[in-house]
């Protein structure tokens, strides 16, 4: 990694050698642009991007991992519309039906060799047709199609179906009416899986668990071992029947809470950074497909003035594999490698004061559901809880920040946020359901569900003590942030289309000052989180906006991302 910082020049002139890829041309990471920005500061000559051993890092898509199995489509196809909510499933008509259950007795017969349906497939879509029969309202149970389907395929499947599927589909073993004994004898395999059953009759029939029980059945079959490790033989249509009927059933408080406390301990106790205050960002995991994503170039900013910031995800995520923070770190040739403790010591480096985490390094129990999750199409609780995650602590004051998307949501992670001791909390309806408030007008008439920058939080008086128990009072706030209001001139988000190197162009052409959509998006998202926060000195909202401006036109902000790519490679 070659990193050259120069002295300040007239023009700022950003490019980017490519590094040789054997089996195509070489890519164009960032044209040569120039910019003519308010006043000189050190500049980016040079980055030399490393070799990677994937096929396009320019393409959000090519960050998944190629061991991966990837699921059969027509049944993925079928769990998008079935594997839902009890107002938001659309059941099978019976042509689709039909198709399923054909697809899934072939499968299970051996005759789809290239496109077998996976048996976290089969747990999440036979999940799902329990529930919906259980306890679903009549709109959204069984359509007419798929009783016929299922009337038709049941007997010729539960002859080829192995016992922990059979038990998802039919736990009660009066499926069609016919009786049978495999549900209701059903007890697992091993010992790992006595619980989970013990619990999933439970979700099955519609009901919910204790926070010590769903914290129980995570700890237990968790971290799960890819491939069916002999000793653990833990079933995959189990846990993805587990974590999709959940979601289902619309997840209580306390099982959230369960979600998001289980793996604290996972690696010991968090470092604690010597920083007067801390905000840690929680970006969907499955990152932006259509829209620029802003959170890392903002991170770079509020360094700038004394607000550390902690980032956290993944390399890829479904259901979307969208662009993560993580994959532009790598492209730009960063350590995505980082441990919470490495990670402290960039947030103390005067020089630098963010740095990401990845959840394959802070909870390898979580991250080895990858696979699944991908398996099971709809989100599971833990794409709520993992938002709110707080890898390193601070000596000062900390925050939490996190997007969201379907309404119903912004108040349980309210509640999070409060269960881990915070002074600050933030949600915020971005594009996409991302961090990122846009500076585009909203369309005329369009009233449905929560709007685009709407945010809701609560901060605390005493600043001396977070728990709740010890008095601390807390002011809540909601609003719809418009953009307009603070000086903002309309403007359409820019495309980047799971583009990586597109977003990250945007991103150095903001920071290096070039005014427009990204750099507006980027003013506004840092100043109006220290503004909601009531970060110190960002009480008035157009000091706020103006501190962030000047740390980019300045060139501090786009040093101290250059700075990290190269200091995270060095940490110890």
């Amino acid at each position: 990694m070659n990193l050259l910082l120069l002295n300040p020049q007239p023009y700022i002139s950003i490019t980017l050698n490519n590094s040789p890829f054997s089996s195509f041309p070489k890519l164009s990471f960032l044209r040569r642009r120039t910019f003519s920005p308010p006043t000189a500061f050190a500049t980016v000559q040079q980055f030399e991007i490393p070799e990677f051993d994937i096929r396009n890092p320019a393409l959000s898509s090519s960050y998944r991992s190629p061991v991966l199995v990837k699921p059969n489509q027509t049944v993925l196809e079928a769990q998008a519309r079935v594997c839902t909510g009890p107002t938001q499933t659309r059941p099978l008509d019976e042509e689709q039906a039909f198709k399923v259950f054909d697809t899934i007795l072939r499968s299970a017969r051996g005759e789809l060799k290239d496109e077998e349906v996976s048996r976290a497939q089969l747990g999440a879509f036979f999940a799902g047709m329990t529930i919906r029969a259980n306890a679903f309202p009549v709109a959204t149970q069984w359509s007419e199609g798929e009783t016929r389907a299922m009337k038709m395929f049941w007997p010729l499947l539960v002859r080829v179906l192995p016992p922990d599927v059979i038990f998802v589909a039919d736990p009660d073993g009066s499926m069609m009416g016919v009786g049978s004994s495999i549900g209701p004898c059903y007890v697992g395999s091993c010992t790992s899986e006595m619980r989970l059953v013990g619990a999933l009759r439970e979700v099955l029939a519609g009901g919910h668990l204790g926070f010590e029980e769903v914290q129980g059945v995570l700890k237990e079959v968790l971290p799960f071992k890819e491939g069916g490790d002999q000793s653990q033989g833990l079933s995959e249509a189990l846990l993805s029947a587990f974590l999709i009927g959940q979601r289902m059933n619309r997840e209580t408080d306390r099982e959230l809470k369960a979600y998001c406390l289980a793996f604290d301990d996972e690696l010991g106790p968090p470092p604690v950074a010597d920083v007067r205050s801390l905000t840690h960002y929680g970006e969907p995991y499955d990152g932006n497909t259509r829209f620029f994503r802003s959170t890392l170039f903002v991170a770079a900013v509020r360094s700038c003035y004394g607000e550390p910031c902690l980032l956290h995800g993944v390399d890829w995520m479904a259901p979307k594999g969208g662009i993560t923070e993580e994959q532009m770190l790598k492209y730009m040739g960063a350590n995505i490698n980082l441990s919470p403790f490495e990670a402290k010591k960039l947030l103390e480096d005067d020089e630098i004061g963010f740095a990401y985490v990845s959840q394959r390094e802070a909870r390898p129990s979580l991250y080895s559901l990858t696979k699944i999750r991908e398996h099971i199409k709809k989100r599971p609780p833990l794409a709520t809880t993992e938002k709110v995650q707080r890898y390193v602590k601070a000596t000062g004051k900390e925050a939490i920040v996190a997007g969201f998307y379907h309404g119903g949501y912004e108040e349980p992670l309210l509640m999070l946020m409060k269960r881990r001791g915070v002074h600050s909390g933030l949600v915020v309806k971005g594009e996409e359901g991302a961090l990122s408030m846009t500076t585009r007008l909203r369309s005329v008439g369009t009233t449905r569900g929560i709007p685009v920058n709407y945010c809701s939080g609560f901060r605390s008086h005493d600043v001396s003590s977070t728990s709740e128990l010890g008095g601390v009072t807390r002011e809540g706030f909601s609003l719809e942030v418009n953009a307009a209001d603070y000086g903002f001139q309309p403007t359409d988000t820019p495309r980047t289309d799971r583009s990586v190197s597109k977003n990250i162009e945007l991103g150095l052409a903001a920071l290096s000052g070039e005014k427009g959509p990204a750099y507006d998006r980027i003013v506004l998202n840092a100043g109006m989180v220290d503004h909601l926060l009531r970060a110190d000195g960002a009480e008035d909202i157009s000091v706020a906006l103006d501190r962030a401006r000047e740390a980019i036109d300045s060139g501090n902000a786009l040093k101290r991302l250059v700075n990290y790519i190269k200091v995270s490679h060095k940490v110890d």
